[in-house]
């Protein structure tokens, strides 16, 4: 079961269909899409979307990230868990990047994973996408010399 992951300027908290309303605005920003593709989504897009990922199998594991600062959403992440390897990915709001917000929750995730026994943590990231690379790196991630649809795979294997 997916639980909150604390950590000293955010907390990690488990994704419920109610967080569409505020996600919709955090997420709101075109401009988030640049690398991955797509368009921010309504909040009803959302709210559905959110309503498959926590009925999904217990390996998808989603957070969304709340500022303690503000007490409010600016972001999520999430890893989908097959036996001992997790692929993560983030993404904050636009309002909210470089903040180290990404990089605490990138970090606050990892730790939780590998406390759990997960081994080997993966991230696809952009080769020209320059701040999530940074926020691999924070994590303890490394690029390999493996692609997957046009992104580098990143690696912290124990």
């Amino acid at each position: 079961m997916t639980s909150p992951i604390e950590a000293p300027s955010l907390v990690l908290v488990p994704l419920r269909p109610e967080h569409a309303d505020e996600m919709a605005v955090v997420l709101s920003d075109p401009e988030l899409h640049a690398f991955t593709g797509g368009v921010p989504l309504t909040a009803p897009e959302l709210r559905a979307r959110y309503e498959r990922l926590v009925a999904g199998p217990p390996g998808w594991r989603n957070w969304v990230i709340r500022s303690r600062e503000e007490d409010r959403l600016v972001g999520y992440v999430q890893a989908t868990i097959d036996g001992r390897t997790a692929e993560i990915a983030w993404v904050i709001g636009t309002p909210w990047q470089g903040r180290g917000l990404a990089t605490a929750s990138a970090r606050a995730l990892v730790d939780r994973l590998m406390s759990e026994g997960i081994n080997t943590i993966v991230a696809h990231i952009h080769p020209d996408h320059a701040a999530s690379a940074a926020v691999a790196t924070a994590a303890g991630l490394r690029p390999t010399d493996r692609w997957h649809e046009g992104e580098v795979r990143w690696e912290r294997t124990v």
